[in-house]
């Protein structure tokens, strides 16, 4: 395993086995909470992660024992004119849309607090993984702002829109056995086990043809909100993308030949 550091706060580590890549929150002084560089070195990490034609699957986690993410970082925000705030934003933004733009699935590992900023980087994923101590919310009206990472879009697409709007408008925080019946999170595992399971089901994820990973998220991300013939179109488009591929010629012969494909990636 190869580990590179962006900043101070943001980790990535390349597991040598399975193309999986692990993009660690690692400001554990304060409970991950998203400063300006943090936001600015978690999207150089996405970017360069995003352009690594090895990588297949990125699962999300934290250093922190007690938090994935607090959401921002609010100490800095007390110090900020609205000059500041200005032009803070689109380097906040862009720690969640760099997430959000990978073009390789990804899994969040969550435990902990993941409030505000840090859901939105959850909801950023396309699967999330939460243990049993997962505290998750958008408590942002209950400070005069609203969430801006995402999730006033990203929570109703997850759990219908008269379910985001009750937990936007009363920024309550729901705890794992809930979150998981509302459909906050997709898998809940034991206590102390999110990060595990969130890799192995990265691993499983990357056995399957780099190719086609990218196509099938493609499809799924461009058709939603699409009426199901324009979502047909987007899916087509996105087959005729594959289908004359190396990895669908490979995947064929594979299967025939009762053996593991060996993906050519192209």
């Amino acid at each position: 395993m190869s580990e590179e550091r962006f900043g101070e706060f943001v980790l990535v580590r390349r597991h040598e086995q399975g193309h999986v890549a692990e993009l660690v929150l690692d400001r554990p002084k304060a409970m991950n909470a998203v400063s300006t560089e943090m936001a600015r070195s978690a999207a150089e990490a996405c970017a360069e992660l995003g352009r690594d034609p090895e990588v297949r699957v990125v699962v999300l986690t934290s250093s922190h024992e007690r938090a994935f993410c607090v959401g921002a970082d609010l100490k800095e925000r007390n110090s900020f004119s609205d000059a500041d705030l200005v032009r803070q934003r689109p380097v906040a933004r862009g720690a969640y849309t760099g997430v959000l733009e990978l073009p390789v699935p990804t899994v969040a590992a969550v435990h902990g607090f993941a409030l505000g900023g840090g859901f939105e980087l959850a909801l950023s994923c396309d699967v999330i993984v939460a243990d049993r101590t997962a505290v998750l919310g958008l408590p942002e009206v209950s400070v005069g702002v609203i969430p801006g990472g995402g999730g006033t879009q990203l929570l109703p697409r997850r759990v219908g829109a008269a379910r985001a709007a009750e937990l936007i408008f009363t920024a309550r925080r729901v705890e794992a056995a809930e979150a998981r019946e509302l459909g906050l999170v997709d898998e809940l595992v034991e206590a102390g086990r999110d990060r595990e399971e969130a890799l192995a089901m990265a691993a499983r994820i990357a056995a399957n043809s780099p190719v086609g990973l990218r196509a099938a998220k493609r499809a799924l991300r461009l058709g939603q909100g699409l009426d199901l013939p324009a979502g047909l179109e987007v899916e087509d488009a996105a087959w005729r993308a594959v289908a004359f591929s190396g990895d669908r010629a490979e995947g064929v012969a594979a299967f025939n030949e009762k053996r593991k494909p060996n993906w050519p990636g192209q």
